[in-house]
């Protein structure tokens, strides 16, 4: 892994210096946020706490705001300074980290809606224990992530990458659990449903901390990874 200060360069300017870890900061904390989303999500859904998932969908305005702010920075740093090199790679990667980091947010806000739901029917559905696996797994996919994002660790964002793949096959897995339980019980379709479309959610939230770990191999090594199977990936980040 690189240090900082190899990947990024120090300027006469020190306001440019605090403009380009402004929004480095704001990123991360964005990141936090949405974080903390899948995880109250998941536990509204779980315990079927009706006001955490309204807090969920509330929070979803703020994140809404945050993408906002940060991209107008970014694009206020590019207008004034016309940033070179890494300087420009960090700001493009962040437009799009911020993109994915949004889109987190708005499946959060889709589970827990359907935390609202099925809440309202007042039954515990099959599935629970599938959600809360993959929702630990695809939360700690965000957090780790944002570390490699923290610290620019390719190393770490390429295990990201690893772990899609195994969220992938949960998901897949679960899916077929629970078709199979909605025809065995035809009366169990309405509830079934909103389970399969959390699981659909939490498997696109592995997506996107996917992205931004590819995000993040971009910003260190330079080289777009997107697209790219897994070996490929590991070749870059390897390579000196």
């Amino acid at each position: 892994m690189k240090e900082d200060n190899e990947v990024f360069t120090q300027h006469i300017s020190t306001q440019f210096n605090e403009d380009l870890e402004g929004i480095r900061t704001q990123t991360l904390e964005m990141g936090g946020l949405v974080e903390k989303q899948i995880n109250d999500a998941i536990t509204a859904l779980i315990e079927g706490d009706a006001v955490l998932g309204e807090q969920v969908r509330a929070a979803d305005d703020l994140v809404n705001q945050m993408e906002r702010k940060i991209d107008e920075e970014c694009m206020r740093i590019l207008a004034r300074r016309q940033p070179a090199a890494s300087d420009l790679r960090l700001i493009m990667c962040i437009t799009k980290i911020v993109v994915d980091l949004e889109r987190i947010g708005d499946e959060a806000s889709k589970i827990a809606k359907r935390a609202l739901l099925l809440v309202d029917e007042g039954q515990s559905p099959q599935g629970y224990v599938e959600c809360r696996h993959i929702g630990a797994h695809v939360r700690q996919m965000v957090q780790d992530a944002l570390s490699a994002f923290a610290r620019l660790d390719s190393d770490q964002a390429l295990l990201v990458a690893r772990e899609d793949k195994i969220v992938d096959k949960e998901y897949k897995s679960a899916m077929r659990e629970m078709v199979t339980y909605m025809m065995e019980d035809p009366r169990s379709i309405s509830r079934v449903l909103s389970i399969l479309w959390v699981l659909r959610s939490l498997e696109r939230v592995g997506d996107h901390a996917r992205n931004v770990a590819e995000q993040v191999i971009f910003l260190v090594k330079g080289t777009d990874v997107r697209y790219q199977g897994l070996e490929r990936m590991q070749e870059t980040v390897r390579k000196d």
